[in-house]
């Protein structure tokens, strides 16, 4: 049972990183591809590329999750995933992650707040699930959510200020 836990712990590990990383792969292909002020059919491919990152990622997290849960009820695990904040706190991150990008790809949602919000959740999901950000309450994890995507926001915005920027006077 334990070699399935970490199989398990590293899958989740695993996709958390591979959205994570796609996440920053996308926002690189997005500055490059705005730089001529258009997306072409190659820009294109490589974009929907991405999304199937996002999506495989997504998958391997939510499936390694159940199946952690499933685990922790048949070995009668103390406490249950549901009563920690952790848990609670990924399921939260992946939900807004799964909401804002159906909200972005139905326009509903500005793709400049869109793009930060779903970057930032990336980032604390990969950090959740390998370790490196501390066991907080969900209002803790909350309050970080909106300060890490405010400055992702103004980081984002000045990035692609600049790109375009750059971009004009390349021409």
């Amino acid at each position: 049972m334990a070699a399935l836990v970490s199989f398990l712990v590293f899958c989740q590990a695993l996709g958390a990183s591979v959205g994570a990383l796609t996440a920053l792969w996308s926002e690189f292909a997005y500055v490059r591809a705005m730089r001529d002020g258009k997306i072409d059919v190659a820009e294109r491919a490589h974009l929907d590329i991405i999304a199937k990152g996002l999506r495989f990622g997504m998958a391997l997290l939510l499936l390694a999750s159940l199946g952690l849960v499933i685990v922790a009820y048949v070995v009668r695990a103390i406490p249950q995933p549901a009563l920690t904040p952790s848990y609670w706190t990924l399921i939260a991150l992946a939900l807004l992650i799964i909401g804002v990008s159906l909200a972005l790809s139905r326009r509903r949602i500005s793709f400049t707040l869109g793009s930060a919000i779903v970057f930032t959740a990336w980032w604390l999901l990969a950090y959740l699930t390998i370790g490196w950000l501390p066991a907080l309450p969900f209002g803790s994890a909350v309050a970080l959510l909106v300060v890490a995507t405010a400055v992702v926001l103004a980081l984002l915005h000045y990035v692609r200020l600049l790109a375009g920027h750059l971009a004009r006077n390349k021409n």
